[in-house]
């Protein structure tokens, strides 16, 4: 069963704690096989990059599975709020 975008979302807000999180659907055709996504999650705090995408890849290890190009951003709430204002 190929992952949705909103089921990403979900999978995300509720594993990760995430308090904002934007999937896009990046394949050619919506086929949902290449996802660009931005989580921002407290989780995140004082974890360098390498381990918070690991966090990610391990939240959606099974969906990973079925997608091809996966491109992620992770920050925590402070980050996301200085980028945000900039």
């Amino acid at each position: 069963m190929a992952s949705t975008a909103d089921h990403i979302r979900d999978k995300l807000i509720k594993e990760l704690g995430a308090v904002h999180v934007e999937v896009e659907d990046t394949s050619s055709n919506r086929c949902a096989a290449s996802f660009k996504v931005l989580v921002v999650s407290p989780q995140f705090e004082g974890k360098p990059l390498l381990q918070r995408h690991r966090m990610v890849n391990t939240c959606l290890a099974k969906e990973l599975e079925e997608i091809h190009a996966f491109e992620q951003k992770t920050v925590t709430p402070e980050q996301w709020e200085k980028q945000k204002s900039q």
